[in-house]
């Protein structure tokens, strides 16, 4: 993973959660995790990462994911056996 990677991935395990973090940082984490991405309905995105399955739905009207998703996504990951990465 490159820095930008880890900085995101270190951004969603910030204690208080963050938001701010942009979409398309999130889904380029993950993709050089190996997740498989694919669309769904609408906003709709369907994301495999080590056997471990969810539905995020992109943000629109803004680039920024909100509290709630990255508090979903950290979930997922933890799900999936990612932790925290110290810079």
């Amino acid at each position: 993973m490159k820095n930008k990677h880890k900085e995101t991935l270190s951004r969603i395990f910030n204690n208080p959660i963050q938001s701010g973090i942009a979409w398309k940082d999130i889904e380029f984490m993950l993709v050089a995790m190996g997740a498989e991405i694919s669309e769904g309905k609408g906003s709709r995105v369907r994301i495999v990462l080590h056997g471990v399955r969810a539905v995020f739905h992109r943000p629109h009207q803004q680039k920024e994911t909100d509290k709630g998703a990255i508090s979903s996504m950290r979930r997922f990951l933890s799900e999936a056996g990612i932790k925290n990465v110290e810079l």
